[in-house]
């Protein structure tokens, strides 16, 4: 006789949740809807008419996209199933199907989410930086792996087993990190001297070499040694750009 394994319900933040369906809804309306959750063991009651439809709509997308992370971080895409995204989301199976259309339509969309998420984190950090190119590599650097050290299970999903998804995922994940890369030659074209920047080959590089560490990191778990790469990823990527002398310059800065 086969036993299903129980597992915990996600529960969103507050933060998390208005950062996901935007300001559409009053503050006040989201935090008691939470709370609802949380007193509901992470589950509207059935027959729930507190909320607007669509806010409660809003909430339940999240909540499975959240699922999608986790159970993927879990157990591993292809092992993953709709259940086991439902049963964390403690949704229902007809509620799941509102929203996507199979498991790899709800993977998807967990993708592009976070993607943009860091996109935005990363930009965010970069714009402290000015005009000075390290600072904006060691501002972008620090938002990457604060991402991936608080948010692992985002992390590995993205990282990890975005490569053994689907073709369309892989191909996501390679269109991710060839922005990253574009964006990466273009501030090195902006502020360093002519003809650092010229090569997309160094950028696409450095950009290859940072994943493959994320990845090997996220693959063993070490999620709390993440954000300690910091001076050697400073190094890797200043060298190509500005020589050794540069590059230890940058790995000695805290």
């Amino acid at each position: 006789m086969s036993y299903s394994v129980p597992v915990d319900r996600i529960q969103l933040s507050q933060e998390t949740l208005l950062a996901a369906i935007g300001d559409d809804w009053p503050s006040d309306q989201v935090e008691a809807a939470l709370e609802l959750l949380a007193d509901s063991r992470g589950k509207f009651p059935s027959g729930v008419r507190r909320f607007p439809a669509d806010l409660i709509r809003a909430i339940q997308r999240e909540r499975l996209i959240v699922a999608m992370l986790n159970a993927a971080a879990d157990l591993g895409y292809l092992e993953t199933n709709v259940q086991d995204v439902i049963d964390r989301a403690g949704v229902s199976r007809p509620t799941f199907y509102e929203h996507f259309s199979n498991k790899e339509d709800c993977f998807l969309a967990a993708f592009d989410i976070s993607a943009e998420r860091l996109r935005q984190k990363i930009e965010t950090a970069t714009r402290r930086g000015g005009d000075v190119w390290r600072d904006r590599v060691r501002f972008g650097l620090e938002a990457l792996l604060g991402f991936a050290s608080r948010e692992p299970a985002t992390a590995r999903t993205m990282v990890v087993e975005a490569r053994a998804a689907s073709a369309a995922a892989v191909k996501r994940r390679v269109e991710l990190m060839d922005e990253f890369a574009r964006c990466l030659q273009a501030q090195a074209r902006e502020l360093l001297p002519a003809g650092a920047g010229d090569n997309p080959l160094t950028a696409a590089g450095i950009v290859g070499g940072v994943e493959s560490l994320l990845y090997s990191r996220l693959c063993k778990h070490e999620y709390d040694r993440l954000e300690a790469l910091l001076p050697s990823l400073m190094y890797f990527i200043v060298l190509p750009y500005e020589g050794h002398e540069a590059a230890a310059e940058a790995f000695a800065v805290n």
